[in-house]
């Protein structure tokens, strides 16, 4: 493991997660925006989430996650934060390549919203239609 601290950026949807990983020290924990993961994040869902990389590699009591989120709404922060923990350990040590590629951690989602056409009332939903 690198002393170092690792820098890794996560996307998903319109959510940006800029992320750093550095040593565990004395009464160090997971921050995002200034804030612990269930502040920020108030879903316990969101947070195993985003300890998912963390847990699977066995790094969650050595490692501390500092990030920076901004844009789209908090479950694609989340998942922004979550591959970008995911790329930081794998910059740190290679061989968590395979169990990250495995749990699909290093994929980044790129489902995006589609566009709204002129004429329609969304992406593809129409108003409703009137024979007379």
């Amino acid at each position: 493991m690198a002393d170092e601290t690792v820098h890794a950026v996560g996307k998903r949807k319109r959510a940006i997660a800029k992320v750093w990983l550095h040593k565990r020290g004395k009464n160090d924990s997971h921050s995002v925006n200034g804030l612990s993961l269930i502040d920020y994040f108030t879903r316990e869902k969101l947070v195993r989430s985003i300890e998912e990389p963390l847990n699977l590699t066995e790094m969650n009591d050595q490692l501390v996650v500092v990030a920076k989120t901004f844009g789209g709404g908090k479950s694609g922060q989340a998942d922004a934060l979550r591959l970008g923990i995911s790329r930081a350990l794998n910059q740190m040590n290679e061989e968590h390549h395979s169990a990250l590629r495995k749990a699909g951690m290093l994929t980044r989602d790129s489902r995006i919203v589609e566009r709204k056409k002129y004429g329609l009332a969304g992406a593809r939903k129409r108003f409703q239609f009137s024979k007379r």
